[in-house]
């Protein structure tokens, strides 16, 4: 069995599954409802198998430690899913948060929210940090994954001062999983 495309993204609550959703569906990609919560309600391999489920690809997962500095639920199941072999991980959008203390993780670009690609990180509200590093609850444990995947920095999906939002289009959360998509080389063919 071929493994399934997926893409990670470092938060899971109802905003950003919105954002998600909307962008997800003019991208073809399809958000797996089950992920959604805050902290993630699921284990790793409980998302494993809901992934493989699933009829279309590539998927978006989300994963989220509800702004526990430590090793929550979110970054447990970050860990099953960046190593599952049933999984062939596209990228991952690591959200910033106001969380510390964390170490953060290097990334690769990031998204503004104004959808702009810049080589810095960015912060919760998607400004430009001085930083190559982005600082959030659940990405601590990307660290040995950063320069095997794409690793895109992002502020708060959907919201973002209102510039993410639905109603604007998601600009922000859209741009970083075209991101994902074209570094990928992801082809759907």
């Amino acid at each position: 069995m071929r493994a399934k495309p997926v893409i990670i993204v470092t938060d899971g609550d109802n905003t950003a599954y919105e954002a998600l959703k909307a962008a997800s569906e003019s991208l073809n990609l399809y958000v797996l409802e089950e992920s959604k919560g805050n902290p993630t309600p699921l284990s790793g391999q409980e998302l494993v198998k809901a992934i493989t489920r699933v009829p279309e690809e590539p998927v978006v997962v989300m994963v989220d430690d509800r702004g526990e500095a430590g090793t929550g639920a979110g970054e447990k199941a970050l860990e099953v899913l960046m190593n599952a072999p049933e999984l062939n991980v596209l990228g991952v959008i690591a959200v910033a948060a106001n969380t510390h203390p964390v170490d953060g993780v290097p990334i690769d670009s990031s998204v503004t929210d104004h959808g702009r690609i810049i080589s810095h990180a960015v912060d919760k509200e998607g400004h430009q940090v001085t930083s190559s590093r982005l600082y959030g609850d659940t990405v601590d444990v990307l660290e040995d994954d950063a320069g095997h995947v794409p690793i895109i920095g992002l502020g708060d999906p959907g919201k973002m001062h209102g510039n993410d939002s639905v109603e604007h289009g998601v600009p922000a959360t859209k741009r970083a999983l075209e991101e994902i998509l074209q570094r990928s080389g992801y082809d759907a063919s």
